[in-house]
Formats: structure tokens, sequence, C-alpha cells
């Protein structure tokens, strides 16, 4: 095996890591409501996120094909690699970016505030293009990316909150107990949505990024994915890894989620998640690179914006808010300095380098985590006050 070979194997390994960590820290997009509200048992609610994100996988791949030619341009019309760049470089470019995306997820997991992976992702590629000259596709982050995530909270959030006042206005005569039997029952059906919509939208990315590697490498096409789609093993792990990630169960942004921005009752959960899915679904539709993070996110708190009297943790939102607004540019730092340092040392010997460093930060993210364990034994626990900002978040 060649040194350009044994790169390209760990990027698909770490791409296939990084779409774990995509499951477990945006399992609570689908199913934080539905948990929260008692509609499904955590350890059920997780289960059928991960069999529907799952089949999502399979159904597009239209958002693949964008982080293929919207993100970094490696790939001149004729197949050729961009001048300046050979497939040693490009790959490891696609590697660093991969570094700091994951290492940013588990960040924001440890922490429990549920930021985007997605951008987590774009932010780890764009940082590790500009620290390699490579070509960064900025009117395609623009149009595909950057506008999406700042409409896209918004969005969500006034379609929840209408959702949630039409709801309360129709059933205003139907008892508190009946409104929750009932629209628990809804909430089933509109959680598998934003689950099923999760995996069309979120495993493609993955996939976008290992056919990224394969074309860095000489061994695809970018004219193939247009002619042909992506070859299957690459959507068939992808879908895999996803859904592991998702069955693992990301508690602790479960729990923010779930009950730290509004006490929610069944028809705000059943409002706010049609109202994911239907964005969701859309915009994967047009091979828009949407974090479902953010639509989740908005449309929870649009639940409780639509609901008269209803509490919304404004400053949990902020913190959120604040995660949102870094995770891009934090994770291109990352991404940049891993490049470097792949750099400074080259070849085989710098990917083991920074490939070493990350398995060093995510077991040591991990080890932390134990010492303020969230699980689905106690994801459901009353909220308390953010704890001193020396301390990790309790979510």
């Amino acid at each position: 095996m060649n040194a350009e070979f044994l790169i390209l194997l760990l990027v698909i390994i770490t791409a296939v890591a990084f779409d774990f960590t995509n499951g477990f820290h945006d399992t609570g997009n689908a199913m934080a409501t539905s948990i929260a509200t008692g509609a499904l048992k955590p350890k059920a609610a997780v289960l059928l996120s991960a069999v529907l994100n799952l089949v999502g996988a399979f159904l597009s791949v239209e958002v693949a094909a964008t982080i293929t030619k919207d993100v970094l341009k490696i790939q001149t019309g004729t197949g050729a690699l961009v001048p300046g760049l050979d497939a040693e470089k490009a790959m490891l470019i696609i590697f660093a970016g991969l570094i700091g995306g994951i290492l940013w997820n588990l960040l924001t997991w440890l922490l429990g505030l549920p930021s985007s992976s997605s951008h987590a992702l774009f932010g780890g590629l764009i940082g590790a293009g500009i620290a390699g000259a490579a070509t960064v596709n900025w009117p395609g982050i623009i149009g595909k990316i950057l506008v999406p995530a700042v409409l896209s909270p918004v969005i969500a959030g006034l379609v929840a909150a209408v959702g949630t006042f039409l709801v309360y206005r129709i059933t205003r005569k139907v008892s508190h107990e009946r409104q929750e039997a009932g629209f628990r029952w809804g909430q089933i059906g509109t959680a598998s949505l934003v689950s099923l919509a999760h995996g069309t939208g979120d495993a493609q990315k993955t996939m976008g990024v290992i056919a990224l590697a394969l074309i860095a490498h000489g061994s695809l096409n970018a004219s193939d994915i247009t002619n042909s789609g992506l070859p299957v093993w690459i959507i068939f792990v992808c879908a895999l890894a996803i859904a592991l990630g998702t069955y693992l169960g990301g508690w602790r942004i479960i729990r923010t989620l779930g009950k730290g921005l509004v006490e929610i009752e069944s028809p705000q959960g059943m409002a706010a998640e049609a109202s994911s899915a239907a964005i969701i679904l859309t915009s994967s539709f047009f091979g828009m690179a949407l974090s479902t993070t953010h639509v989740a996110t908005g449309s929870i708190l649009g639940s409780g914006v639509g609901k008269p009297g209803a509490q919304v943790r404004w400053n949990v939102a902020l913190r959120m808010a604040a995660a949102w607004v870094i995770t891009l540019p934090a994770a291109a730092v990352v991404g940049g300095l891993c490049f470097l340092v792949s750099q400074l040392i080259g070849g085989l010997g710098g990917a083991l380098t920074i490939f070493a460093v990350l398995i060093l930060l995510s077991g040591y993210m991990y080890l932390r985590s134990r010492r303020q364990r969230v699980d689905h034994q106690n994801v459901n626990a009353e909220w308390e006050p953010a704890p001193a900002p020396s301390t990790p978040a309790a979510a």
C-alpha cells in the first residue's frame, strides 16, 4: 500500500467517525420533545430514530452532491485536480477538516449545547482549505449554507409558533388530559418524520465528504455522481454509522432541547416537530445543506412563543445562539491548525500525527463527560439553573 492509499483510508475512517458523532449529537433534534412529554420512552425513541435515519439516508443524494462542489473546489471540469493541489494535499485538507468538525461536535456535546454538526464540518473544511491554499467556493457556501443558516431557525420558529397557536385555539374546549393523550400519538408520527428527514440530509454530508476524498485520490469523478449517483457502499456505510450514533443517544443535548428551552407539552411538541420535518425535507429536496439543529431549536422556541403563558428560557437560547455563531470559525481554526501540523511533519506521518491528536482529545472529552453523566435514566430530570462558567454545563 502506498502512502496516498493509507491517507485515503484514514480519511474514510474519520469521515465515518464524524457521521457517528453527527448521529448522537443530533438525536435530540428529532426526539427531544417526544421524550420530554412522555410520548416515547427514551430508549424506544432513540431506537425508532436510528431506524428512520438509516432509511432516510437511502432516499436522496442531492445534499451529497452539494458537498462535493459547493464547499471546496478540488477538481476542474476535465476531472483533473485544480492547479496547486496534488492527491495527498487534497486528502489532507479533507482529513484536517473532518478532525475540526469532530472535535467541535464532541466539545459542544460535552457542554450539552445543540450546535450544528453541519457547520462544524463545513467550518473544518473551510479552515483546512484556506490553510492549504485550496479554492473555497464562497458563492456556494453563502448561497447554500450561510443564508439558510440565518433564515431556517427564524422560519421554523414562525411556522411552529403559528402552528402551536392554532393547535391550542382549535382544541381550547378539550381537556388538558385529552390534549396530552391525543397529541402524544401525533408526536410519534411527527418525530418519525424528523428522523427520516435527518437521515436524508445529514448522512449525505458525510457521503459527500467521502466522495470528495475519492475524487481527490482519483478513484471517483464528480461527473460520475451526477450521472450514476454515489457508490452504494458509501451510502450503506454512512447510513449505518449515523443510525448507530443515533441509537446511542446524545442524552446531554436531548436534555437541553427537551427540558432546557421550554417546559413543553404534547401539542407544542407536535407543532415543533411538524415544522422541523417540513423544512428539513424541503431543503434536502433542493440540495441545501441545512442545519437540522438550527431548524429544531427554532421550532422548539417557536412552540414556546406560540403558547400563551409558556415559559421560554431565553438565557439557554442565547447560549445556543452563541455556540451557533462561533461553530463555523472555531471548527475552521481547528481544521486549519491540523492541516498545518500535517504539513509540518509531512506525508503519512503528518496524517498519523493529527489522527493521534483526534484520538487523544476525543478520549479526554469522553472521560470528562463521565464525571457528570446524563443518560436515559435522568434525561427528563427537572431542569436546574446553569452552573457557574468554571464548570461544565449540567446538560
